[in-house]
Formats: structure tokens, C-alpha cells, sequence
């Protein structure tokens, strides 16, 4: 058959015949082919799946979850989020321990099965400023652990019949993150976003007709986050009787509930204030850092009765009852942050350049300028890196043209607008 030539029934090539390597796996009767790329690729998939299905299942997750707690520790947890996040010592904390003792229930339920006995879920919820670090500390947390981890917008869920996302979309986003594994899914972490967003309307304000984004979402997310059996449809299709579901059991999955709840501090003082003499024509107006300072005290005092006037129901305060609180962060914890962790900014930025055999300096002067930037636009540690992209654009698209070694230097002028980054020759090549 050397020389001869035949399509594979799976991929549709055209494979041409020149060893034994090359013979295709024939069905005479059909003339069905799959050429031998086809089938080293299926022995792969049916190999990786058989491995993935033996290190998840039930009887396997019991000794998985006693490695896992041994090696980490709360204290252990901590210090890998202190690696990346800045400051929020007491959130990373709550979030240590929270995250340890979640799979210390779920360990607990796998030793006395069949007991009478349980400990109840504990759920998450995260509040703090935009752009403090909640989204990130979870991430790291995430891949620490080694468990699936997806974010879900709360506000883009409604009531079911509404249109709009339901409630599942949370659980399917999460069955995604896990490479459509069930038994995964069934043990990972589900960050619900912008949950301050469904507050429902307050006092007055209340309406007897339907409340697609508000109530009606918390009265939803009741029994998933408790823990229930949840069915949903693959992405793209829709939903009708007949569709085939996916069930995904939400008993283990740990629920972390965050916002930057605004104003929630002014509750918060108006129940902890003893004295009104602040008030008045009489008074002085506050700087920007007293008003952080006294938001950061007043935010961990924060208590279940001041979310319920929020907006949040008693029945959902009820399931989530850790409650994790950030700062606000001011001009040096930014400044910290475009430098010291892992992932810093400037570390990133630094090791794309030298791979162009360019060695990248900023001034701390100009670091200091993209901590008041990001201050003045009011959205913390999260544009700090788009600050400093919209100055390297230019650079970075200048420097590839030669591999010559340079040095670039970023003063405060350049932050500012008012200048170009400085290059100039190096002799050393500095690509390690």
C-alpha cells in the first residue's frame, strides 16, 4: 500500500501511506479509516480522563482532603497571601481560617458518615472598597488550593422568568472553571461579585410588584447557598423540558458573597455614634484621610443588623455568617503594592523588557505619582497597572525594533503626560 493515500473519517485528512506507521485502522465493511495521529489522541483524552475521574472520585477526595488540610495550615495560607497581597492583614485572616475550616466540615462529614451530627457551611461575605484586593486575595487563595474558582457577577442575575441571568449561571460558570468535571465542581469556591448590587429597596421605598434584580435574587440563591441539588443547561443551549441537564450538588462548594457596599459605613456610625457634636455649621470638613481613617475603623465593626438595613434579607445573612471586611488603601499601601509582590506591576513590566535586553527603572518620585493617580480616580490597586500601561506604550512598541541593550528610565514628568520615558545605551546585556 506504499504511495497509496486515504482520508481519516475523524479529521478528514488526506493521509499518504509511506511506513506501517502510516496504515490507517480499517472497518472493510464500512470503509471507516482513523488515521494513527486520531488514535494516539483518543488514548490521551480516554488516558487523562480515567486519571482526572480516579483522583476525584469520592473514595480518593477523602485522603486528598487530609493532604490538603496538613499542608495548609491557616498560618500557611496567610503567608502565601502575604506574597501577593498587600496590607488587609485582618481579611486574610478570616479568609485563612474560613477557607481551613470549610474542608475541615468537609472532612468531618466523610469520616462520620451516616452520623446525625453536622457543621454547618460556613459562606463568605467580603466587603471593602473597589480596588482593595478582594477579588485578587481570592484568586490566590484558589490557586493555592488547588480547587476551581469562578467569579459571577451578582448583579447580572434576576428573578426566574425575567430576563436575564438565573441563579445556576453561578454553578455552571464554576463547572466550567473545572473542566466540566462534576465531582471538581462540587468542591470548589464560587465568588459572587457585586452582591451589594441586590440589596433590595429599603422602608419606604418598597414595591408590592415584582423585584427582578433585587429580593427576588437573594430569595434564589437561598437554597444553593445552603446546599442543594442544582440543574443546569450547557452553555448556548436553552432551557425547555427536554433539554439534557447537568446536576451539580452545592452542599461543599464555598459561597464568598462580595461588594463594595457604599455607604454601608454611615449605618454603621449612625448605630455606633454616642454624640452629635461633630454636627452642625460649627463643624470641620474632614481631609481624604480622615475620612479613610474613619471608614477603615468603622468597617470592621460591621455587624449582621447593619447589612440587614442595607438591603440584605435576614434569611441570606443567616447562610453567609463570616463576615471578612477590607481598608481603603492609601498612597503608600499602592505604593507597596506597584512594587513588592510577586506579581507587582513593575516586576511584570520589568521582566517583559529585559526579555527585549532592556533593563526598565522607574523613579520613586513617578511610582509615587501613579499611587495619587490611582487615588484620584477612585478605583484603588485596580488601574494601577493601566496608569503605567498608557506610559510604556510607545516604549514598548519602539523597543522591539532593535536588540540593542538599553536602559529605560521613568521619572514623574513621564506619569504626568508631560514627557517621554528616557532611553539610553547599555553596554551590559542585561536578558538572563
Amino acid at each position: 500500500m506504499a504511495g497509496e493515500s486515504y482520508h481519516c473519517s475523524l479529521c478528514g485528512r488526506r493521509v499518504r501511506i509511506q511506513s506501517r506507521a502510516d496504515m490507517p485502522v480499517l472497518d472493510p465493511n464500512t470503509g471507516f479509516g482513523i488515521c494513527r495521529s486520531c488514535i494516539k489522541n483518543i488514548y490521551e483524552f480516554i488516558e487523562e480522563d480515567e486519571k482526572r475521574n480516579a483522583r476525584f472520585s469520592k473514595k480518593n477526595f477523602k485522603y486528598m482532603l487530609g493532604d490538603l488540610l496538613a499542608k495548609n495550615k491557616p498560618h500557611v495560607i496567610k503567608e502565601y497571601l502575604d506574597e501577593f497581597i498587600i496590607m488587609q492583614e485582618r481579611a486574610k485572616k478570616i479568609l485563612s481560617v474560613a477557607a481551613y475550616n470549610h474542608y475541615k466540615r468537609m472532612k468531618y462529614d466523610l469520616d462520620n458518615r451516616g452520623g446525625d451530627d453536622e457543621i454547618d457551611k460556613s459562606n463568605v461575605i467580603i466587603m471593602g472598597p473597589t480596588g482593595c484586593g478582594k477579588t485578587a486575595m481570592l484568586s490566590h487563595l484558589s490557586k493555592l488550593l488547588d480547587i476551581p474558582f469562578a467569579v459571577t457577577d451578582a448583579s447580572s442575575l434576576t428573578e426566574a422568568g425575567f430576563v436575564g441571568a438565573d441563579v445556576e449561571v453561578a454553578v455552571r460558570n464554576l463547572y466550567y472553571a473545572a473542566g466540566k468535571d462534576v465531582e471538581k465542581t462540587e468542591h470548589g469556591i464560587i465568588y459572587l461579585d457585586e452582591f451589594d448590587k441586590i440589596a433590595r429597596k429599603s422602608g419606604a421605598n418598597n414595591s408590592i410588584t415584582a423585584d427582578p434584580g433585587h429580593e427576588g435574587v437573594q430569595q434564589g440563591l437561598l437554597k444553593m447557598l445552603e446546599g442543594s441539588v442544582v440543574e443546569f443547561t450547557e452553555r448556548g443551549q436553552r432551557k425547555h423540558p427536554e433539554a439534557p441537564t447537568i446536576k451539580v450538588n452545592t452542599k461543599n462548594i464555598l459561597f464568598i458573597c462580595g461588594g463594595a457596599f457604599v455607604g454601608i459605613e454611615k449605618i454603621i456610625e449612625k448605630r455606633v455614634k454616642k454624640d452629635d457634636s461633630n454636627i452642625g455649621f460649627g463643624s470641620e470638613i474632614p481631609s481624604k484621610e480622615d475620612t479613610d481613617k474613619k471608614f477603615n475603623e468603622l468597617i470592621h465593626q460591621v455587624r449582621p443588623e447593619d447589612l440587614m438595613k442595607y438591603g440584605i434579607i435576614p434569611e441570606i445573612i443567616g447562610r453567609l455568617p463570616v463576615i471578612c471586611t477590607l481598608e481603603t488603601l492609601d498612597e503608600d499601601a499602592l505604593l507597596r503594592i506597584l512594587t513588592e509582590p510577586k506579581n507587582a506591576p513593575v516586576k511584570q513590566y520589568e521582566k517583559l523588557l529585559a526579555m527585549d535586553n532592556v533593563k526598565l527603572e522607574f523613579e520613586e518620585a513617578a511610582l509615587r505619582q501613579v499611587a495619587k493617580m490611582a487615588i484620584e480616580r477612585k478605583t484603588g490597586a485596580r488601574s494601577l497597572k493601566g496608569i503605567i500601561e498608557d506610559v510604556m506604550l510607545d516604549v514598548m512598541f519602539d523597543i522591539p525594533k532593535s536588540n540593542e541593550p538599553r536602559r529605560v528610565v521613568v521619572t514623574e514628568a513621564c506619569i504626568k503626560g508631560e514627557a517621554k520615558p528616557q532611553i539610553f545605551p547599555l553596554e551590559e546585556s542585561i536578558s538572563a
